[in-house]
């Protein structure tokens, strides 16, 4: 294979560290940008500045946000007595579509994962405590995936909220061992809120 040249070969590997890109996908990503009119090229630039400069957590749930509160949180037709837990922002999205919850969200932004160094003090969960003591809050729902991190900070999330006198449940499993849920279809997130057991 010849050369490429440098900024080409630059393209090329910012391309490629974006997951989900593999080597042969990355080059034709950075040959299509080539090929694209220049003014499209300036406003792909624009849009990937622009979502990195304004996006950033909502100071309440910590879902992704262009303003201090989430639209989510704003929302004064939610019910602001159940917060539904879970891993990351693009869980959030994938229980929307479900259009069977309609409580508030709160995003731990990552699972306890001990061997990655992972504990309870890197993920949002002092936050979520301290929103319990300033909110009035019925039922917690922890929505995090059903692979063995997930598992495990459901059930330290658990034994720690029991002791607050909160009604803490688990989406049921209509989610395969091991899924996520962005990925999940719509009726199989609906059924797997409806089904949530008690922790």
């Amino acid at each position: 294979m010849a050369r490429m040249i440098r900024p080409l070969a630059n393209l090329y590997e910012q391309l490629r560290r974006l997951p989900g890109i593999g080597s042969k996908t990355a080059m034709r990503l950075a040959y299509h940008v080539i090929d694209m009119p220049a003014e499209d090229v300036k406003q792909l630039a624009a849009a990937l500045s622009g979502a990195k400069e304004q996006i950033h957590y909502c100071s309440r749930c910590f879902n992704l946000t262009d303003s201090d509160v989430c639209e989510i949180c704003r929302d004064s037709s939610r019910d602001s007595f159940t917060i539904c837990v879970v891993e990351q922002p693009q869980d959030i999205a994938a229980m929307e579509r479900s259009h069977g919850y309609h409580g508030l969200y709160h995003v731990l932004h990552g699972v306890l994962s001990p061997l990655d160094g992972i504990g309870p003090e890197k993920l949002r969960i002092r936050e979520l405590l301290l929103r319990l003591q300033q909110e009035s809050v019925s039922e917690i729902i922890i929505a995090t995936n059903s692979d063995v991190e997930g598992e495990a900070t459901a059930t330290y999330l658990a034994q720690l909220l029991k002791p607050v006198g909160i009604t803490v449940s688990r989406i049921a499993h209509g989610l395969p061992m091991g899924g996520d849920l962005e990925y999940a279809d719509e009726i199989t997130l609906s059924k797997a809120l409806e089904n949530r057991r008690t922790m």
